[in-house]
């Protein structure tokens, strides 16, 4: 079950106000805030459609690059030992440390199916 819109690879959030009896969401990723919202699913899907074009639009008349919510780089504190560990894992299996999270975050998004 998926709790997010797609679209044009931008991504809105789905969020519901029980007090304000409305649907709302995000364009996640973005460091400019992109908002929209509606009454029934329908109509909050549209509203997200919509806030993306209306952003690309802007974007564009202010001459400005859209972002890309993701770039393929992002930063993960963890712990110096386990940092450690995973480039010892890498080096003994001849991968360096950016293959060796790939290949970590690789098995946890797409585990195997146990028969």
């Amino acid at each position: 079950m998926k709790n997010y819109f797609e679209y044009k690879k931008y991504i809105g959030t789905v969020n519901l106000s029980m007090e304000d009896r409305v649907f709302y969401g995000t364009v996640h990723g973005l460091k400019d805030l992109v908002t929209f919202e509606g009454e029934t699913f329908e109509e909050l899907e549209s509203s997200f459609r919509e806030a993306v074009d209306d952003y690309l639009v802007v974007c564009e008349e202010l001459g400005k690059e859209p972002e890309k919510a993701y770039k393929g780089q992002f930063n993960v504190r963890i712990s110096p030992e386990l940092h450690r560990q995973i480039t010892m894992k890498g080096i003994s299996e001849g991968m360096n440390l950016n293959q060796a999270v790939e290949q970590a975050i690789k098995e946890y998004v797409y585990p195997k199916e146990t028969a």
